[in-house]
This record gives structure tokens, sequence and C-alpha cells, in this order.
């Protein structure tokens, strides 16, 4: 099985964290084919960068599928793109938010995501109404620009756990969903600390992903994802 994670920003020690921790929990016959997008922003912090990141995310998803994946992962937590991927691709894709908000939705009545800066909030809270998970789901911002997760030398880290612990005293949360993809390799650490379930989207994504492919599941091509490979696939995005 072949599984395309596609990072839409540019950011290649992003991809790689990202494919560490949807390494660790694949199957042994799993490979996780991981890419980084050749254009957009080097972080996707709100919808400008959405916008800048989908013609990328778009052809590198053409590409690795046909090489053959079997299904693919949008490395972003904004779900960037996942609509225009699903009309454009046969193969299941699968979004960041969309698979961890269902898994968080098997462990707890009460989910607060904690993301980044403050323009993820309302994207995010705009995700949580469209997959149905208003009325158990708050959203945080820590404050954080997504690339000071990898500078060792700020204080993402630190501003992430006060906001896990106001998230656990204030909304009651249950369970912790980390809505940033350069949160990946926090999550057990995290989980250890707090006492509650902390989930990551890269591997609830990457799990679901392999229970879609051993199912013989594919994406629907009747209705909303009903578009034509050929008209898909043309024009100067993807011939150059």
């Amino acid at each position: 099985m072949r599984i395309a994670l596609i990072n839409p920003n540019t950011t290649a020690s992003m991809t790689r964290k990202m494919a560490a921790a949807a390494s660790a929990v694949a199957g042994p016959s799993t490979e996780i084919a991981a890419i980084t997008a050749a254009m957009g922003p080097a972080s996707i912090e709100g919808y400008y960068d959405e916008a800048l990141a989908v013609p990328g995310l778009l052809k590198e998803l053409r590409n690795a599928e046909a090489g053959g994946a079997d299904a693919a992962i949008i490395g972003c937590f904004d779900d960037t793109g996942l609509d225009a991927a699903r009309a454009m691709s046969t193969i299941p894709v699968l979004g960041l938010c969309e698979a961890a908000l269902s898994l968080a939705g098997f462990l707890a009545k009460r989910i607060s995501v904690v993301t980044t800066d403050l323009r993820a909030r309302v994207p995010i809270e705009e995700l949580v109404e469209r997959y149905g998970m208003a009325g158990k789901v708050r959203v945080r911002a820590a404050g954080i620009p997504v690339l000071e997760l990898d500078n060792p030398r700020s204080t993402a880290i630190s501003r992430l756990k006060a906001e896990i612990a106001q998230a656990l005293e204030a909304d009651n949360a249950e369970a912790i969903v980390l809505g940033c993809a350069g949160m990946a390799d926090l999550a057990a650490s995290l989980q250890q600390e707090f006492g509650v379930p902390v989930i990551d989207g890269v591997v609830a994504a990457a799990r679901q992903a392999e229970a879609l492919v051993s199912l013989n599941l594919r994406t629907s091509k009747r209705g909303a994802y009903a578009y034509p490979a050929q008209k898909a696939y043309s024009g100067y995005l993807f011939d150059k």
C-alpha cells in the first residue's frame, strides 16, 4: 500500500516531521510517500495562504496518483483544497482536521482543538461546523506562528501547553486535538503529560487511509465529486 502524504506548504522540515509520525503508526506493508509542494507559501495560516497553496497541492496529487498512490493525505489542518482534490482524484483523499475530529468523536464528548495563530481559528471553526461537531468542539489559538514550532529557541511549546491547560480547565475538555500539522511530533508526550487523549491529524489520517484502501473504497464520482479527470488534468498547471 502506498499513501502519498502531501505537504501543501513548501517547508520541507514540516514534511519530514509529518512523515515520521505517519510512518510510526503505518502497517509494515504501507509506504508513506512524503511530498513537499514545489510552489506555494512557506506556511498556511489563514485563507490567503490556503488559496496560494491549492495549485501546488493539486499538481503534487496528480503526480502521486499517476505514480501509483493508493490514497493521499493533505498535510494541513485547514484541510486545504480538500474538496478540489477529491473532485480531481479517484483515490481516497483525507484531510487532517476531518480525520482528527472523527477520531476524537469516538473518545470524548467535550473536545478542544488547540491551533497556532488567531488567523487559523475561524477557518477551523468553520470546518468544525461543516463536519457536524460544533456542539462538542471548541477551537483555541495559542498565538504561535506555525514556523516557530520548528524553532527550539522559541516559546511555542510552552504556549501550546498553557493553552491546553486552559482548555482542560475552562472548557472542561475531555480530549485535545492538535490543530496544526507542525505539532505531529508532540501528541504522545502531551498525552502523557496531561492525562487525556491527544489526537494528531497526521496519525489519524494515516490509519484511516489504510482502512479505506484495505476496504477497497474510493472517492465517489457522483454528485459533488463528479469531475472528469481529463478536464481536471488539462491546462497550464499540469502541462508544465
